[in-house]
């Protein structure tokens, strides 16, 4: 049975920030919601709640990480880019500070509908200069955030999942490394986030019908080992499928589209994630269904890049939600 982990984030952060009085936690009006507030009651002198004012919270990050500090921002992603993008630009990432923007609520993960969706943070985050990106996909990578955020010389931006999450890895995140979970040689199928979830439940069914997948888990989105997905992209033969729970622009799709053009790859590649629309509210599971970021969408695009037909139904992928997600990295059953 697949191991699910209540509240990793929680855990994680206080281990990794109590007593060690450089690293400072910046609330921004959301801190049981971002899982510090037990941080803030048991560790008092190392939180500073800075209100529902976000412009004032980047620029006061830029100048806590000058005086040396390693502060750790917490609010929901969409709140941490649309409203301060001038002093994120530059306070933050225009001088390099460490800075460690930890942003909750990634995608469909939320039913609050659009004002509380960040569903483009990616795309704006990998066109800033000097910024690192981090996605979290289940629990072990939740736990290992921090430290790995940390590791970097220069503003880091995470999406960073909460409540209770499935443990699917065993080793934690190696930052500018992917994760080789399956090694198919008929599609290659390029996931992050709670989309890597999805496209372990596709894999039973897929192998029952013949399709041999070469599956690649995103946690770093930027830095980019190109040739590294140059090399698995080598290694299949119809091409490349992406899911991921974000627009198809400027995410990890439109990375591995310019990174297959750049290299002149003429192999085809399906991009599966929100189609030029916001979401609207509802259950994650409802809207990964109406927005096509589900299990059963992966198979679509399986069949539309291999011009096939699985006749696989939800009702084939319903039992592997939780008994039979497998990886190559996670040697027992999930």
């Amino acid at each position: 049975m697949i191991e699910m982990v209540s509240r990793p984030y929680a855990k994680a952060f206080e281990s990794f920030a109590a007593g060690n009085p450089d690293i400072l936690c910046l609330s921004a009006d959301l801190t049981s919601s971002c899982e510090i507030d037990g941080f803030r009651d048991r560790h008092p002198d190392q939180f500073l709640s800075l209100g529902m004012a976000e412009q004032n919270m980047m620029s006061f990050a830029g100048g806590l990480a000058l005086a040396g500090f390693r502060p750790f921002i917490h609010t929901f992603g969409v709140f941490m880019y649309r409203r301060p993008y001038d002093q994120l630009m530059a306070s933050i990432a225009y001088p390099r500070r460490k800075v460690r923007m930890m942003g909750f609520l990634p995608g469909v993960t939320t039913p609050g509908g659009m004002t509380h969706q960040a569903i483009e943070d990616v795309s704006v985050m990998r066109s800033i200069p000097n910024m690192t990106i981090l996605e979290t996909g289940d629990a072990t990578e939740v736990e290992s955030i921090c430290e790995a955020a940390d590791s970097i010389d220069g503003p880091v931006w995470c999406r960073v999942l909460r409540g209770s999450v499935p443990r699917l890895f065993d080793t934690p995140i190696k930052v500018g490394e992917m994760r080789e979970l399956a090694s198919g040689e008929d599609v290659l199928i390029v996931t992050s986030g709670i989309s890597t979830e999805e496209a372990m439940r596709a894999r039973a069914a897929l192998s029952r019908v013949g399709v041999s997948f070469r599956h690649l888990h995103l946690h770093t989105i930027k830095p980019f080992d190109a040739q590294a997905l140059l090399d698995h992209i080598g290694s299949v033969r119809h091409g490349v499928v992406t899911l991921e729970n974000h627009v198809t622009e400027g995410g990890i799709g439109s990375l591995v589209a310019e990174t297959m053009a750049d290299a002149g790859v003429g192999k085809r590649l399906v991009r599966l994630g929100l189609k030029d629309t916001y979401a609207h509210g509802g259950s994650r599971g409802y809207l990964m269904r109406h927005y096509g970021l589900d299990a059963l969408a992966l198979v679509g695009g399986i069949e539309k890049l291999m011009g096939a037909q699985f006749d696989i139904t939800e009702d084939d992928l319903a039992a592997a939600r939780v008994d039979e997600v497998h990886s190559l990295v996670k040697a027992e059953a999930l």
